[in-house]
């Protein structure tokens, strides 16, 4: 508990600190490494520029745009490592974690057909969201639909979390355990994906070892 509201107590100094410095751009900047496979908590990053809408200083589309354009901008990088890493590590090693060639055809058919939905679902989804451009790149999913899917869940993820700190208003930077509550649900998601995870290794080893 208290390591926890630690951690947080730094990523949002970090944060508040980054978009303080560079307004908008830093927004960008924090959202592009949200979505580029590293675990910086859009909870704080949109809520807190929603603080700086309740004080006037950016308008709420202002600030959702820029969250969402950053959001592009990290899933493009996330999205090429996997096409272009990820696919020949697997297809190299992935005997080792229980992946097959069967598998990365099973994913191409999917994102083929329900890539747009997919990308577009999770965006919507904590922490999926932060990872969903990595195997979307594996498969080898069209370029433009998935940047538009991006775009389009991404505003409306940042919106909402930027709406949600500006009606929070002085709450969001007085109260601690705000920033605390955001990320609650975080460890839900994680915990799921966690036993889907234990599950998808248990089933393919039980199937390898018939």
């Amino acid at each position: 508990m208290y390591i926890l509201e630690w951690i947080i107590s730094v990523l949002a100094i970090f944060i508040i600190g980054v978009i303080n410095l560079w307004g908008l751009f830093g927004i960008v900047v924090l959202m592009a490494i949200e979505s580029a496979c590293i675990p910086l908590p859009s909870e704080i990053i949109m809520p807190f520029a929603g603080y700086l809408v309740y004080q006037g200083q950016y308008s709420l589309w202002a600030v959702a745009v820029a969250g969402a354009l950053g959001c592009n901008l990290g899933s493009q990088l996330a999205y090429e490592v996997g096409k272009r890493g990820g696919r020949t590590a697997i297809q190299k090693w992935g005997k080792w974690v229980l992946l097959s060639q069967r598998d990365l055809d099973m994913a191409d058919r999917f994102f083929a057909r329900w890539g747009s939905a997919t990308v577009f679902i999770a965006r919507l989804l904590p922490v999926v969201r932060t990872f969903i451009a990595l195997p979307a790149g594996i498969a080898r999913m069209k370029l433009w639909p998935f940047h538009i899917y991006t775009f389009v869940g991404s505003f409306i993820w940042c919106y909402g979390l930027a709406w949600l700190g500006m009606w929070l208003g002085d709450a969001w930077n007085t109260d601690s355990r705000v920033k605390y509550y955001f990320l609650r649900f975080d460890f839900a998601i994680v915990g799921i994906l966690l036993a889907l995870g234990v599950w998808y290794l248990w089933s393919h080893w039980k199937h390898r070892v018939k």
